[in-house]
């Protein structure tokens, strides 16, 4: 039986947050929010884990996490770097900004060969979301060859107490397929006593209700091997239009939704209710509760 990998993109800068995220220590001994993720992920079935990382960060990462996980499963590293480019691409003068998640998951094409998850370093899934995707990514999703997933959470259990969120509200169809992810920012929490759950301002200033049970993406996904020669292709077109600008990012719910545009992939939706944590603000830190043992 193949079992997946699990693919960790620990490459972000974190600026909003401050400082390096990733290894900032979240758990009651110093755990890190990689930690709880591994340690769900190897009791859901993963075999691998694969960390996207930046060389500046090499020495201390794998000091502080990678170390703590090379004698219990694989581990690979890979790392992004701005000028890892298909060929008559070179990156503009002034840009220092990665490429994107996109290009992150690209960049692990030579060391990834299964069925793999893709998750952020710096956000807390929840034990029953790697359950789900280990199911989905057994050996049948071989078979279906670009029959990918997204672990689809429930908005009002993603939502922060100090500060607006940016979220994918994801529309599927009648057989929980992805049909579109719609990116919105500043979505908070509704004080305003209607029970609408949640509120953001749509591109014309004016408020959008929002009931809480929406689906949304935070960026927990389920793809084959196949993945990677579509993501090239798209990643070339994304190069083409933006190469020479300094800023601009090749992300992966972009390049989802231009597959599905296309009818080249489909993406089956598990919709998980665990609770979903992220480290955008430091308030947001993570607290453990009961469900893991004291000591990883």
């Amino acid at each position: 039986m193949t079992k997946p990998t699990l693919l960790v993109l620990a490459a972000g800068m974190g600026s909003r947050y401050g400082g390096l995220k990733q290894i900032d220590p979240v758990g009651p001994n110093g755990e890190t929010i990689i930690d709880y993720s591994i340690y769900d992920a190897m009791r859901a079935g993963f075999g691998k884990v694969v960390f996207v990382i930046r060389r500046d960060i090499e020495e201390p990462f794998k000091k502080i996490i990678g170390s703590r996980f090379e004698k219990k499963i694989p581990v690979d590293y890979v790392f992004q770097e701005l000028d890892r480019l298909p060929p008559g691409f070179s990156v503009p003068a002034n840009r220092a900004k990665p490429w994107g998640t996109g290009q992150a998951i690209l960049l692990t094409a030579d060391v990834i060969h299964e069925p793999f998850a893709a998750i952020n370093a710096d956000d807390f899934y929840g034990a029953n979301s790697f359950r789900l995707l280990a199911e989905h990514l057994g050996d049948g999703a071989r078979a279906h060859g670009a029959d990918f997933a997204m672990v689809g959470f429930v908005l009002r259990n993603t939502l922060s107490e100090f500060g607006s969120v940016a979220r994918g509200v994801c529309r599927a169809n009648a057989d929980g397929y992805l049909e579109s992810v719609t990116e919105m920012t500043k979505i908070e929490r509704d004080t305003d006593g209607r029970g609408s759950g949640a509120k953001t301002v749509g591109p014309d200033g004016h408020v959008l209700k929002l009931t809480g049970d929406e689906t949304v993406s935070m960026n927990m996904w389920g793809f084959t091997p196949e993945l990677f020669g579509d993501l090239k292709k798209l990643f070339v077109e994304f190069l083409t239009k933006h190469g020479t600008e300094e800023k601009s990012e090749f992300y992966i719910p972009a390049a989802v939704n231009d597959l599905l545009r296309s009818k080249s992939a489909r993406v089956k939706v598990l919709r998980t209710p665990d609770p979903w944590f992220g480290v955008t603000y430091r308030e947001d830190k993570l607290i453990a509760r009961g469900d893991y043992p004291k000591a990883l």
